[in-house]
């Protein structure tokens, strides 16, 4: 397994990953992919840890996914479920996981509705000295690194499955369309294939795309020394629309993202139909891009809202039972990256 390009010890967001890391990733997972195809699908890899899935919000996809990667593994695994918590009783976050560690947990998993809990509990174990690694599952509006991973990797292994890499995307044309303002989804995205070289284009109503919203990714950038750059006008990589037609044109990936209703604080759509009917992804609006254009959905989906029923479960644009499979291949990547040093 390729790990000498690998430093990191929590994985919180993707802003600041270097080529080298996503291609040791990507070069893991697609080891791991391999195990998966086996008769036998568990290696002994991390073996006598003990991974703790802190989920503070519902999950199916992440969480099982993430459990079955450290099963494989033969990591011993811990689910933490909020509801049936000691946090109904009134413990704290930071002290919910200090209650993991003292269980002997190596890896903690976590996901929030809140944006910046992985990091407050990644600086606390370091706080205390511990060698805990802590991976972010998605935190509120902020990022969800592994989703937007397995994507990438999603996206290469179809371009090359012997040899997945980052430089694959290098001037491929990506659209991701949807509810942007809210989706910790399109903010790794969006990371990632700009790394790539890709084209990205984002579209979505105005009230889900602001104008502000690349202006925030250019304060993040600075901040994170990127040496890319990108502004609310368009660029070599990044590109705003309001209207669909002119980011599905060519386009050789679209990515479209579920309406995040449950973040949603005012009435910004006027109906799910008007939606649809604009921006929901459609095999008649999919001739406006490459003819072997592929279609990429995180999950859940919304049917008939971000895409046609007959168009999501239609392999020859369809990727999304394939992101899910990718899925606990990165996953098992990134589990192995963190714990491997820890043995």
């Amino acid at each position: 397994m390729p790990t000498t390009t690998w430093n990191r010890h929590h994985i919180l967001s993707l802003a600041d990953f270097t080529a080298a890391e996503y291609n040791t990733v990507l070069q893991t997972a697609a080891s791991f992919q391999e195990v998966l195809s086996r008769r036998t699908k568990k290696v002994p890899t991390l073996q006598g840890q003990v991974v703790a899935n802190l989920f503070f919000e519902s999950s199916t996809r992440t969480r099982s996914s993430f459990e079955l990667a450290a099963k494989r593994l033969s990591a011993d695994t811990l689910n933490f479920a909020a509801a049936t918590s000691s946090m109904t009783k009134g413990e704290t976050i930071l002290d919910t996981a200090k209650t993991y560690l003292a269980m002997g947990t190596d890896i903690m998993v976590v996901r929030h509705r809140e944006a910046g809990v992985p990091n407050a509990i990644a600086s606390e174990m370091d706080r205390l000295g511990v060698r805990v690694s802590v991976l972010n599952a998605g935190d509120g509006q902020h990022e969800h690194p592994s989703q937007a991973l397995l994507d990438l990797f999603t996206i290469c292994t179809l371009i090359d499955p012997a040899s997945p890499r980052l430089e694959l995307l290098k001037g491929k044309k990506i659209a991701i369309v949807g509810d942007i303002l809210h989706s910790r989804v399109a903010r790794s995205n969006i990371w990632s294939l700009i790394a790539s070289g890709a084209e990205v284009h984002l579209a979505a109503p105005p009230t889900l795309l602001p104008k502000l919203f690349a202006g925030y990714i250019l304060e993040e950038a600075a901040v994170k020394n990127q040496q890319f750059i990108i502004s609310p006008l368009p660029t070599p990589q990044l590109f705003l629309h309001w209207q669909l037609e002119p980011a599905l044109q060519n386009a050789d990936f679209v990515m479209t993202l579920r309406l995040q209703k449950e973040r949603m604080t005012a009435h910004l759509l006027p109906s799910l139909r008007e939606y649809h009917q604009l921006f929901g992804i459609t095999r008649t609006k999919l001739q406006l891009c490459k003819p072997n254009v592929k279609v990429l959905h995180p999950g859940p989906v919304n049917r008939g809202v971000e895409i046609s029923s007959e168009l999501m479960d239609d392999p020859e644009f369809s990727l999304i039972q394939s992101q899910v499979t990718s899925g606990i291949a990165v996953r098992m990547a990134l589990l192995y990256l963190l714990g491997s040093g820890k043995a």
